[in-house]
């Protein structure tokens, strides 16, 4: 049953259809072939209960506050307030896009938006001041990454539907490795400054640095927000995204005013165009896990490839690594509902820690959207640059490389993602 439904889904995608159409009709053949006892309206009743969970109305809320935000000033801003802190040490520049990607992932989840908000008024100030176009593109692209891991990320509400995780302690888990990736990207933009003599930009004064910091004020709450209401309790990660969009509308309408009145109809059109988009894939990947679950075929596979014998460490390098190339192929979304019923009977058995095996899925799936030949924000990229694939590809390899340490050492030190969880829920 498993190798049949999966050469079918292959075959659909080969052949261009889009995820929905690959995952309903695995699904149908699963359900009509190899366990014909079962009704087939089940399909219906399981996409719709995978989208009844309360914690998902959480994902057009977000979307809705980050296509706010992304049409107003709030990255301009954020960007201004990083480059008077960083601007003048070496690397500077390449430093502050790293963390206003970081900053403006914090307010939008969302690592397109963050390519498009971030990198359009940051990769021309790059290019003149002497970085090459292939460092620009791949640092832009890699830090906007981190929006998966910094709360709020759609891809941790999503994992923490399917999974049954705690998404309040996935949100939390999230902000260590963030940190620490944008450490490391920092470290690595010094260094490729310091070797290609990128020169330095004037150091702003205290005046200027308090007066960006009035201008950003605002902007930067929105991780405190959030952050401040989930570690609190005060807010569930739902209320939290109601309000955020609150903040959003109050920030960019009536405090920036930079979106009028007059724009709300359009962005919340296009909120509600994305937002099918993500519940169409998670009624249809819900549908698939049942199918694949009653037919028992994770256990075949994990039975298959001998994991049921396997330690700890072995299972979540197994899992690091069936996520990274997942999403090198295919939409992170779709590969946490198609990958994670098929791991959650390991996890169960192996005794690991569900908010560590979500940090880990999450970085895995920020790393494979980044990662050729199909990540999908390479694709953003291009279509945001006009740039052509080989040219945004070309500088990502040390970015990938450092990612991927990045999990090693989550395996290895798992505290850096569960502190905050432990400090804050127990």
């Amino acid at each position: 049953m498993g190798i049949t439904i999966f050469i079918i889904m292959l075959i659909l995608l080969l052949m261009g259809f889009p995820m929905l159409v690959p995952l309903i009709a695995a699904a149908m053949v699963g359900l009509f072939f190899f366990l014909p006892g079962l009704r087939p309206e089940i399909i219906i009743q399981q996409m719709t209960s995978g989208i009844e969970p309360t914690a998902l109305i959480a994902v057009p809320m977000f979307i809705l506050a980050a296509d706010i935000v992304t049409k107003g000033r709030t990255a301009d801003r954020l960007i201004d307030l990083a480059m008077s802190v960083v601007g003048h040490v070496r690397g500077g520049l390449a430093i502050t896009t790293a963390v206003g990607c970081t900053m403006f992932g914090a307010v939008s989840g969302s690592t397109q938006a963050t390519v498009v908000a971030m990198g359009s008024p940051l990769r021309p100030k790059m290019l003149r001041a002497g970085y090459s176009d292939s460092f620009s593109l791949a640092l832009i692209v890699n830090a906007s990454d981190i929006a998966f891991l910094i709360p709020p990320s759609i891809g941790m509400i999503v994992y923490g539907v399917v999974s049954g995780t705690s998404i309040a302690a996935l949100f939390l888990a999230g902000i260590g490795p963030g940190l620490m990736i944008l450490l490391f990207f920092t470290i690595y933009c010094w260094i490729y400054a310091k070797v290609n003599d990128i020169p330095t930009q004037p150091r702003a004064s205290w005046g200027e640095r308090l007066a960006t910091l009035k201008r950003a004020g605002p902007a930067s709450l929105f991780p405190v927000i959030i952050v401040g209401g989930i570690y609190t309790g005060y807010f569930s990660p739902t209320e939290v995204a109601a309000v955020s969009v609150i903040y959003a509308f109050i920030l960019e309408v009536l405090v920036f005013r930079a979106v009028k009145l007059r724009d709300i109809p359009s962005i919340a059109v296009s909120t509600g165009l994305i937002t099918s988009v993500v519940f169409i894939l998670v009624g249809a990947g819900a549908a698939f896990s049942w199918v694949i679950s009653f037919g028992q075929i994770p256990q075949a596979v994990i039975a298959g490839l001998g994991l049921h014998e396997a330690g700890p460490i072995m299972i979540l390098v197994a899992i690091c690594v069936a996520y990274f190339i997942g999403c090198m192929f295919v939409d992170p979304i779709v590969v946490i509902l198609v990958l994670t019923p098929l791991f959650a009977p390991l996890v169960a058995i192996a005794g690991l820690d569900p908010v560590l095996v979500g940090t880990l899925v999450t970085l895995q799936v920020a790393i494979g959207s980044a990662t050729p030949p199909f990540g999908c924000d390479l694709f953003t990229a291009m279509a945001v640059f006009r740039r052509p694939y080989f040219d945004v590809i070309k500088g990502t390899p040390p970015f990938i490389f450092i990612l991927i340490a990045s999990a090693g050492l989550l395996i290895a030190f798992p505290q850096i993602a569960l502190f905050l969880p432990q400090l804050a829920f127990q």
